[in-house]
């Protein structure tokens, strides 16, 4: 793998002061049918979208087809994007810049874990630890992505959501929920989750994305939960590192006594950790991607250009060339940072159902569906995160992490809900040298 160019950070200063322009409350939710009311909803969709989708932040997105407002100096939208759904929102504002089938239903496959992870992170400290049995590895499905958990090994929490973030281990999924009380347990408090989100374009029946009889998603809820987990610390150091060391299988050594080695895990989102045919994204910080059968590949990403940070999530792209989910994802990175500021928003990405409106001098990691630390806040020191400035030792490397505060935004005032729809960004995660 080609080393990737290092890259001169910009700072970013942002305050976290409230704003004090208020916008009303997104429009009422229209959601789409019940996934159970169409039993084939995990098998391959039609190429056709439905015409009538979920109206979540905004009439247009709940169109077919592509929804952006161009206008003189407005970028056009590049022409080579097959996707049969995408979305591009400032992660900030929660403006949405552009979108294609916005809420259209589809099997999400491991992007899902980001919803996953939003979920059980605050719950376990990273260096609580977990023998593995058996039980814990049942029902994982054939094929599945894998870090390499062991059976009567013991593991802490913290290899645990390496293996899901970096390598998209069905099996650390399944061990993580077993710790939940199960998957069933995981399963209902996702579904909770995303309810209280606002994500009603998804209905989650496994925890992992695998493929699943009326599981989906949509790009607008994959971007919810991107933006939400990237509030919380442990999410973000996570979803941005490269590579990192994971336990092994105990073996006896040469002496005949029991020696555990670890083994080298890298990261599988190729914008943040590149391939032979796809760069490092410039200013890439995460955060999940996925493929299955009947997902195809999907992606959704965040990134920090010019003081500007943005989300992009593209499903199922239709081109079938190699890395195609992250070449279309580039581009219409490329659009939204060359538009931003200049076209006029789609939609919005609406905050949470429980969302409050942050008081001055409160906590600017906020919660949103959990602590704005969810955890420990180390990756330890195992993990080769994406350096974004000079570290602690001097070092110095490339990306850029960031994170979004937030869920501190629903002020209550004369009955009627308002929204601060700007969403302050906390410190940059300082991130150390690659390899």
């Amino acid at each position: 793998m080609p080393a990737p160019k290092q890259i001169t950070r910009r700072s970013l200063l942002v305050t976290s002061a409230v704003l004090s322009s208020l916008a009303l409350a997104a429009p009422a939710a229209v959601a789409a049918p019940k996934p159970s009311d169409s039993p084939s909803a995990s098998a391959s969709p039609s190429a056709t979208p439905p015409a009538s989708m979920s109206s979540v932040g905004g009439a247009r997105l709940g169109r077919p087809g592509t929804q952006v407002n161009l206008a003189s100096g407005v970028p056009v939208l590049p022409k080579d994007v097959s996707a049969r759904s995408w979305i591009v929102a400032d992660a900030e504002s929660g403006d949405v810049l552009a979108a294609h089938n916005a809420h259209w239903r589809l099997a999400p496959a491991s992007t899902l874990k980001m919803l996953f992870a939003d979920t059980l992170l605050p719950k376990f400290p990273s260096d609580t630890k977990h023998k593995v049995v058996p039980a814990d590895l049942a029902g994982i499905g054939a094929g599945s992505s894998m870090v390499g958990i062991k059976e009567e090994e013991t593991y802490t929490v913290h290899d645990l959501w390496l293996g899901v973030f970096l390598r998209s281990g069905n099996d650390a999924v399944h061990v993580l929920s077993a710790m939940n009380k199960g998957v069933e347990n995981t399963v209902k408090e996702m579904n909770e989750h995303a309810e209280e989100l606002q994500a009603l374009d998804t209905h989650v029946v496994s925890p992992d994305g695998y493929d699943a009889e009326g599981q989906v998603s949509s790009a607008y809820d994959l971007t919810l939960f991107a933006r939400s987990g990237m509030q919380k610390k442990d999410f973000r150091e996570y979803a941005s590192t490269v590579s990192a060391k994971f336990p092994g299988q105990t073996k006896k050594g040469k002496k005949g006594k029991k020696v555990r080695e670890s083994f080298e895990i890298q990261n599988t989102n190729r914008l943040l950790a590149g391939d032979t045919d796809v760069p490092v994204y410039q200013g890439i910080a995460g955060v999940k991607n996925g493929n299955t059968t009947n997902a195809g590949a999907t992606f959704t990403g965040v990134a920090e250009r010019g003081g500007k940070v943005l989300l992009v999530t593209v499903m199922n792209p239709e081109k079938p060339e190699h890395n195609e989910v992250y070449k279309e994802t580039a581009r219409l990175f490329d659009w939204g940072f060359k538009a931003a500021g200049k076209v006029q928003p789609v939609g919005e990405l609406v905050p949470p159902k429980g969302a409050e409106q942050a008081k001055p001098g409160a906590n600017p990691s906020g919660e949103a569906g959990g602590s704005g630390d969810g955890g420990s806040g180390t990756t330890g020191t195992g993990s080769k995160p994406v350096a974004s400035a000079p570290a602690a030792d001097g070092s110095s490397g490339v990306g850029t992490a960031l994170g979004i505060t937030g869920g501190v935004l629903v002020l209550l005032a004369g009955g009627a809900f308002l929204v601060n729809r700007r969403w302050p960004l906390p410190d940059l995660v300082r991130r150390r040298t690659r390899p």
